[in-house]
């Protein structure tokens, strides 16, 4: 007789293992979240791979081939934006005087309706920035830089491995299972392979769109720096929900304090709700076309927390993350509950009480 372990003890032993799970994240960001990335580019530059080997180039010579066409691209991304940024640091003393302009008009307005001398909000401002530097602690700019410079570099050294020992750590990980389930394991590798490409490619695709979207929207009523908003607002479309929320409040804020126009600016918002309408409507379903469908609650739940554990990086990587678990615990039978959990494919009351009927059978 096979014993199975009381709810209880399933709980506490499913709870410690997210918590350690989520602490060993957290304490090995510095070198996770590098090799996440390197995965997916990984991922994504295997096609080219791919190609040139077909094409009898040796494969070392293929994937430096490959590194070398993606870094050039990313350079002149860079470029790119480095000059909108340039532009837009010439401009920063004239947005600099239209924010005091509008701090000031917000402490009489301030003053006139809850009666705060400008010495009593000078006092809130003091003590709430004083709280959250306490909270924040002595940043390490030194260090902060230097990180930065390490994982630039140490990230297509990351892809250079992942695409040369590819075959090595496949058979690792099949060999880990018996004979008998290695079909399956290397089926869902694969599956995990179609997932993660179909959606970093699915993504660039509809970050490339909407950031036409966006530019040709601010060109058309005029807003400042529209190449510069647009493209920083599609980037951080990438970060599900929150970095819409946090583009559009960016825009704004630029816009206005640019032009001094509220109508300039209600366009603005105008234009990027509508561009997030054509997005979550048509490009997400239809360009991005991952097998994989997650929903809202997971996504900025999953955000969130990759966010509190390893910062702006986690926020980009939850999403794949979540992605590949939820291919893993659909192939899995004692696993599937949570995939269903992680999807948003929603249960109609009689498919509910379907299951409570088969369930209520197999116990008698």
């Amino acid at each position: 007789m096979v014993k199975t372990w009381p709810l209880y003890a399933k709980i506490t032993a499913l709870i410690l293992l997210i918590y350690l799970v989520l602490y060993g994240l957290y304490i090995g960001q510095d070198i996770l979240a590098p090799l996440g990335f390197a995965f997916l580019f990984a991922v994504l530059l295997r096609p080219l791979e791919k190609k040139f080997i077909q094409w009898h180039i040796p494969k070392i010579l293929a994937i430096v081939f490959t590194l070398v066409i993606a870094i050039l691209f990313v350079a002149g991304l860079v470029t790119f934006l480095s000059k909108q940024i340039t532009s837009f640091v010439k401009d920063i003393p004239a947005i600099k005087h239209n924010l005091n302009d509008l701090w000031s008009q917000f402490q009489h307005w301030l003053t006139n309706t809850f009666n705060l001398s400008r010495a009593q909000q000078q006092k809130i401002i003091q003590k709430a920035t004083a709280d959250t530097m306490d909270n924040i602690g002595p940043v390490d700019t030194i260090g902060v830089v230097t990180a930065s410079v390490a994982t630039i570099i140490l990230i297509p050294v990351y892809v250079f491995l992942f695409l040369y020992y590819r075959t090595l750590l496949l058979r690792f990980i099949v060999e880990l299972f018996e004979e008998k389930q290695q079909e399956n394991v290397y089926n869902v590798i694969q599956e995990i392979r179609y997932v993660v490409q179909h959606y970093i490619t699915g993504l660039l695709t509809e970050t490339s769109i909407v950031a036409v979207l966006n530019i040709t929207g601010l060109l058309i009523i005029g807003a400042p720096f529209a190449i510069l908003l647009g493209i920083i607002a599609a980037i951080l479309n990438l970060i599900p929900y929150i970095g819409g929320l946090v583009a559009v409040f960016l825009t704004a804020l630029i816009t206005f304090t640019n032009t001094g126009s509220i109508s300039t600016s209600l366009w603005a918002i105008v234009i990027f709700m509508i561009v997030q309408l054509i997005d979550n409507n048509f490009l997400v379903p239809k360009v991005i076309a991952s097998r994989v469908k997650l929903n809202a609650l997971i996504s900025i739940v999953g955000v969130l927390i990759g966010g509190a554990l390893c910062g702006v990086s986690g926020m980009f990587l939850s999403i794949p993350l979540i992605a590949i678990c939820k291919v893993i615990f659909d192939k899995v039978e004692e696993l599937q509950p949570w995939g269903k959990l992680l999807g948003d494919d929603m249960p109609t009351t009689t498919v509910l009480k379907h299951v409570l009927k088969r369930r209520r059978k197999a116990n008698t």
